[in-house]
């Protein structure tokens, strides 16, 4: 290794990486596999690919490229050397719009293409459901398609001239014979009459080698003959790709039927509409059939238009011609998306079975011929259920392509063998109906060792015979479409430990089992997108940086690496892991906008536990997860003025930070010379109001950084007609009431405290202090858990540590669960137990940016809707404002604290309209909004409570 890697840094300009994090990092694709590479290169441009296969044919070390590693075969994992497109060799080279082509590299994300091309009315055609993070190298080198192959074709059929590096040397292929290495044109001559009679014919045939488009009829097209050889012929480093004009206007037909067997059959008969898509799924796919129209399956017909009217008109047409249960057509861009969610989502949402078991690819994308769909989904329905085994199919039901999930059992032997048993079965079946073993995610490892049941033995030979023309080292990802592994060898899970990992959390979705949480990353890589659609938060640090290593993937993957303990060794004192995990926010976004909940805020936080455990912690752990002990002590000495003042002392503050492991950047907030329970029990003899009684929550920023926001929701809640209370103070006699127990006997027998949801703790990895504390809150709150009252938290990071962290901490603590169900937000609160009142009209836009904790874990439906009853027009912006609690605060997280604001939330605040009421119901929101740009963020209770000065009560 050593020689190899300082051979490459010699001949290669981009980076060589042979460093545990980076081999760690691509051990694995989306699919079942596994493999450890030696190093990884990221190159610069063409020279730097042919080097690196130049030295590494000498060495005979295997060479495997990659893009965005979304593949499910396993053809993006290697053991010798990967090739990484999406550092360098990223670039849109040119668009030609009046030729309709593009320029491309092979690291360039199809969504970048897709955003370039639109301003001319154009777009790249095949769209699969990870456009947002796949590469146009990957398409090509899988033939990829999406859903809107029924318009547009595959990859194969928008690709005009490639340019590639052979293990010999450099090649430009296009149509007749172009490119072509010596000797391949003869290995077609020779064998003319099988080349034309042994390829199915059907839209979705991505199996084996596309050597039927070298026929003379075909134009002897060595670019198209090259798409969907999965790195095993060549390295594309140029593209020259076909673009097709978008419709100007689009409808969705969502067609209703009883069943998946009638969507399937009544499929093929609404091609010759001239659709764009014709998707399908079931219900067992959707989590909720809101929005749907009546069915147990649906078809999602998309038509294009010049007009929104024409659009419509089409839709319309398809409806009239479909025999459905019942039919929807939607126009709207928006609920259009929503709906599509749902189907991209489907490649993740379908590895958990309804109860939670685990699902797996290998099987998940056979093709048929369309007419034939039906009956094949009859026959593949039964060959489960004869083994036992569950699925979930959906995908291009107008290509008679099928995407499904299966819950092999790939933990064990037995669970592997009949893996096994059923993929050949299953390949059968998917032969017996003319059908194709891949139709679009290639056939890697998981489907080349059945291909001679597809094409039989003689055209088997002659894929063989054609790798041996085009890389006769067989240095290029040696093991996919030709002498295959077999299906059953290198599985990833394999390596990972068998029994139980001793963990802190409960890790209730996966039965207590971390293992089986790190499991959870399938590898779509949702998580590594470079723009954060619409509301949505993950990942932040990953757009950041654009490190893989600081994607939620990524660190799963360093994660899955610790566990097997092959190239991360260390375990728990991993220095690897914990660099990667340094730079997560904790924003706990990829919980909900990963297809499969990863959730590595939680993985962060029993990571650190284990990893500091017994050692000495850096500053910052102290100084920002003991924040509530250093501001209660504050508060009782009364000694806010005195900190405030030596704050604002520049040398002095330096100090403190240094020593603190605060960004020197950073100013320290101050603290308030009021704390709000003490406001509360100067202005408080009793309860006020009529209505619910409802606690609200003295979360550690309100209390001591920013009481205002408690004065205005109190203010708030009681105009509502709420009956306001603060929590219990004494472990034992306490009273729900004004905050306080003030009977003699309580004062004597019991200990004042005060509640807090332990997230300060729980961030910085302090899981035993998180649980003391949270079990002494426990102790406080028994007066309240006797009764319905809800709680109400202004702060949306502590009322997400209450509704998930502290039942998944102390899950052995059955009050813990009865708490976390009593949590509501501000919104929630008016909503439930004050339904009839009416909010102050505010009648101004906002600007800002939804908590990302509130995104992820508490919704913001309760908050959208009084905002539009307050008259607050306009929405919130997704991301993370970077902040996040401590993290923007410790040394070393500035620059990446502040990219992440300059995501979506500043660009918000600078481009908002005047007078635009500027939200951050999160502290560290308004934190980060007044040190990075000098505006006051508001939590929307201090704009509800300053409506109500112009406006009188609110009352019904």
């Amino acid at each position: 290794m050593s020689d190899l890697e300082a051979a490459l840094r010699r001949a290669v300009g981009g980076e060589v990486a042979f460093d545990v994090t980076s081999r760690a990092l691509t051990t694995m694709d989306a699919s079942n596999y596994r493999r450890v590479p030696l190093g990884v290169v990221a190159p610069r441009d063409a020279d730097d690919v042919a080097a690196v296969l130049d030295v590494c044919r000498e060495r005979g070390v295997p060479v495997v490229a990659r893009g965005g590693g979304t593949s499910i075969a396993g053809q993006a994992t290697g053991t010798g050397v990967v090739l990484d497109f999406t550092r360098h060799m990223n670039r849109l080279v040119g668009l030609d719009p009046e030729a309709r082509t593009a320029v491309v590299q092979p690291g360039l994300v199809l969504d970048r293409l897709q955003r370039s091309a639109a301003p001319h009315g154009l777009r790249f055609g095949p769209d699969p459901s990870t456009h947002s993070r796949c590469t146009l190298g990957g398409m090509i080198g899988n033939n990829s398609c999406g859903s809107h192959s029924v318009a547009w074709g595959t990859t194969a059929d928008s690709v005009g001239e490639l340019s590639v590096v052979t293990a010999r040397g450099r090649r430009r292929l296009g149509r007749e014979w172009a490119g072509a290495p010596a000797g391949l044109r003869d290995l077609v001559d020779g064998d003319l009459a099988r080349l034309r009679t042994g390829f199915p014919d059907l839209p979705r045939r991505i199996s084996g080698y596309a050597l039927d488009a070298l026929l003379p009829e075909n134009g002897a097209d060595v670019a198209r003959s090259f798409c969907g050889s999965e790195g095993t012929l060549g390295v594309v480093t140029e593209a020259v790709v076909r673009l097709v004009e978008a419709p100007r206007a689009r409808a969705l037909a969502v067609l209703g039927y009883a069943d998946e067997a009638g969507a399937a059959e009544a499929a093929a008969g609404l091609l010759p509409l001239g659709p764009l898509t014709v998707e399908g799924m079931a219900a067992d796919l959707v989590p909720s059939t809101e929005g749907l129209p009546r069915g147990g399956a649906w078809l999602f017909v998309e038509t294009g238009g010049d007009t929104g009217a024409q659009a419509r008109a089409r839709a319309e047409a398809v409806v009239r011609a479909a025999d459905v249960v019942d039919a929807l057509v939607v126009t709207d861009p928006a609920g259009q998306r929503t709906l599509w969610r749902v189907r991209e989502d489907a490649s993740g949402t379908a590895t958990r079975m309804p109860d939670g078991a685990e699902a797996w690819p290998g099987w998940e994308d056979c093709a048929v011929p369309p007419a034939r769909l039906g009956a094949y989904l009859r026959d593949f329905r039964a060959l489960l259920t004869a083994h036992g085994l569950r699925g979930t199919p959906y995908g291009h039901f107008g290509d008679g392509c099928i995407h499904v999930r299966i819950d092999f059992d790939l933990l064990t032997d037995a669970g592997v063998a009949r893996f096994r048993r059923f993929s050949e079965e299953l390949a059968d079946v998917v032969v017996a109906h003319g059908g194709s073993l891949s139709g679009e995610h290639g056939d890697g490892q998981a489907r080349a060792e059945l291909l001679p049941r597809m094409y039989g033995a003689q055209t088997v030979a002659l894929f063989e015979r054609a790798k041996a023309v085009w890389d006769p080292d067989d240095l290029l990802n040696p093991g996919m479409l030709v002498r295959p592994a077999p299906l059953d060898a290198n599985l990833r899970f394999a390596v990972l430990p068998r029994e139980p990992v001793d963990v802190e959390f409960g890790y209730p979705s996966d039965g207590g089992d971390f293992s089986a949480a790190v499991r959870r990353c399938v590898g779509v890589a949702k998580c590594r997108t470079t723009s954060a659609a619409g509301s949505s938060v993950m990942c932040p640090s990953f757009r950041a940086t654009g490190q893989e290593e600081h994607s939620t993937r990524g660190r799963a993957r360093l994660l899955h690496e610790m566990l097997a303990g092959e190239l991360v060794t260390d375990g728990w004192r991993s220095t690897e892991v914990r660099d990667a995990l340094d730079l997560c926010l904790s924003c706990k976004g990829c919980r909900s906008d990963c297809p499969v909940e990863v959730d590595m805020a939680t993985y962060k936080a029993e990571f650190l536990h284990h990893h500091y455990e017994g050692r000495r912690r850096p500053a910052a752990h102290y100084a920002m997860g003991w924040l509530p002990v250093w501001l209660r002590w504050a508060a009782r000495t009364r000694a806010a003025p005195v900190v405030n003042a030596l704050a604002s002392v520049r040398p002095l503050a330096a100090v403190a930070k240094r020593l603190g492991g605060i960004a020197g950047e950073r100013e320290v907030p101050r603290l308030a010379g009021e704390t709000f329970s003490r406001w509360w029990r100067g202005r408080h003899r009793g309860t006020a109001g009529g209505g619910d009684l409802v606690v609200l929550w003295p979360d550690t920023f309100t209390e001591h950084l920013s009481p205002s926001v408690g004065r205005a929701a109190v203010r708030v809640l009681e105009a509502a007609g709420l009956r306001v209370v603060l929590p219990p103070t004494l472990r034992r006699g306490a009273v729900i009431g004004d905050g306080a127990s003030r009977s003699a006997l309580a004062l004597l027998t019991a200990r004042r405290g005060q509640v807090c949801c332990g997230l300060t703790y729980v961030s910085t990895g302090q899981l035993d202090r998180a649980r003391a504390v949270m079990r002494r809150t426990l102790d406080l709150m028994a007066p309240v858990l006797e009764t319905s009252a809800p709680v109400v938290v202004l702060e949306p990071s502590c009322a997400a540590a209450l509704r998930t962290d502290l039942p998944e901490l102390l899950h052995d603590d059955p009050r813990a669960a009865r708490l976390a169900s009593r949590v509501l937000t501000f919104a929630e609160a008016l909503e439930r137990h004050a339904p009839d009142w009416r909010p102050p009209a505010v009648d101004r836009p906002v600007t800002g940016q939804t908590h990302c904790h509130q995104h992820a874990v508490l919704g913001d439906a309760a908050d959208r809707r009084l905002r539009e009853a307050a008259g607050l027009s306009g929405e919130l912006t997704g991301g993370c404002c970077g902040l996040a609690g401590n993290f923007g605060f410790e040394d070393g997280h500035y620059e990446v604290s502040a990219a992440c604001a300059e995501d979506q939330l500043l660009p918000a605040v600078r481009e908002a309209p005047d007078g635009a009421v500027v939200l951050a119901d999160g502290f560290s929101c308004r934190t980060q909004l007044e040190q990075l740009a000098g505006v006051r963020g508001r939590h929307l209770a201090e704009v509800l409570a300053e409506g109500l000065s112009g406006s009188g009560t609110g009352a019904p």
